[in-house]
């Protein structure tokens, strides 16, 4: 390993150095930001549970030690589980987003979609604890996870958006929400953070959804006169998708009262679909801060489904999310945390042509890779 490459890797364990250790002075055989650094480069190279990191650490002992100090040799997984359960989240979410935003990266016209997950098997029946549901901000085309919020289940998503939106820095941002988040205190917390937002809208705002539903059938009688429209047709393997996106000005009686801040853009999406000879249609409609402009609009509308596939599904056919059974206090959480950073850092890569999936085997095979991926990652 070079002397930059070993910097490179050794700084990383400075990102948390603000973060509270929770055990007392006597037990602590284990640096924090060791077992942090191993934890990280185990989750990148294929590790999947607490008992993954410590075979990965004993695998790789020699080649932290050259940057780690490993005074009681690497934990155990009881160590790492234990340790990893009683840490405080926000203090750990707190320390990723810092890390993010010390890269510098500029958000400005870029779409930040909004979304919920639940880690299906982080129950604990003995316990009464419920699956962890965890609400993330997915940048599509930097593919980064900013930031992520843990509630109980998804009917308190809700409330967890707006204590994701005060976490993170925005500014200049295109924020996408499901018709869940159509509230008008999020969309005021969206503004608040100098960023526009594009919102699903369904019957949970009755009056809104039927204004703009009404506005657009009165604008269909009319040939959709002051109406943009931006359709686009895809075939791939006996599969046709046809999108047509209609956007208007906000109508006064929707904007003059204030209540939804920022609205300047109505807006509703058909969609097309034949697969196998089945056809489905569908029609949705939405709100935004965004002006009027249709392929502006299209682009931030089609982005938002990145979150399901470029995160989402990633998590859970790559990472295994979905089958992880870590439950113990907060160890699902921070398991979850340390899963999106490393995605992020294999997402923004550049050195390998390989899916996730070959990016991680080959990392855990080659030390040299797993370092490039690293030092790339604090050189953006």
């Amino acid at each position: 390993m070079s002397r930059s490459r070993r910097r490179c890797v050794a700084a990383i364990g400075a990102h948390f150095n603000k973060l509270t250790d929770p055990r007392v002075e006597r037990t602590k055989l284990h640096s924090l930001l060791d077992m942090i650094v191993i934890t990280l480069c185990a989750t990148i190279s294929g590790a999947e549970g607490w008992a993954d990191v410590e075979r990965f650490g004993k695998m790789k002992r020699d080649w932290f030690a050259r940057f780690l100090s490993l005074e009681n040799g690497i934990p155990s997984h009881d160590t790492f589980g234990r340790v990893f359960a009683r840490l405080d989240t926000h203090e750990f979410q707190t320390c990723v987003h810092n890390w993010l935003l010390n890269l510098g990266l500029l958000l400005k016209d870029q779409g930040v979609s909004i979304d919920g997950k639940t880690l299906r098997r982080s129950f604990d029946t003995a316990t009464g604890k419920s699956a962890l549901h965890v609400v993330s901000a997915w940048a599509s085309q930097l593919r980064l996870c900013l930031g992520q919020v843990a509630v109980d289940g998804k009917s308190n998503e809700i409330t967890a958006v707006p204590k994701l939106l005060e976490l993170l820095e925005l500014s200049g941002a295109v924020v996408t929400l499901d018709a869940m988040h159509c509230q008008k205190d999020t969309t005021a917390a969206i503004r608040a953070k100098k960023a526009d937002y594009l919102i699903t809208l369904k019957a949970n705002q009755p009056k809104l959804h039927e204004a703009v539903q009404e506005f657009f059938l009165n604008a269909a009688d009319r040939d959709n006169e002051g109406v943009r429209i931006h359709k686009t047709t895809e075939r791939n393997r006996g599969r046709v998708e046809r999108r047509e996106v209609y956007v208007a000005p906000a109508p006064a009686e929707l904007t003059e009262s204030g209540q939804w801040v920022g609205l300047r853009s109505i807006g509703m999406i058909y969609r097309y679909r034949q697969v196998d000879g089945q056809e489905s249609h569908a029609v949705t409609f939405f709100i935004s801060s965004l002006p009027p402009r249709v392929k502006r609009i299209a682009r931030h509308v089609r982005g938002h489904w990145g979150i399901e596939n470029s995160l989402h599904w990633v998590l859970d056919v790559t990472f295994g999310e979905d089958d992880s059974r870590l439950r113990k206090d907060d160890s699902p959480e921070i398991a979850s945390i340390f899963r999106r950073l490393a995605l992020s850092i294999l997402q923004q890569d550049t050195s390998l042509k390989s899916s996730i999936r070959g990016k991680r085997l080959q990392a855990g095979w080659n030390e040299e890779i797993l370092e490039r991926i690293l030092c790339g990652f604090t050189a953006i």
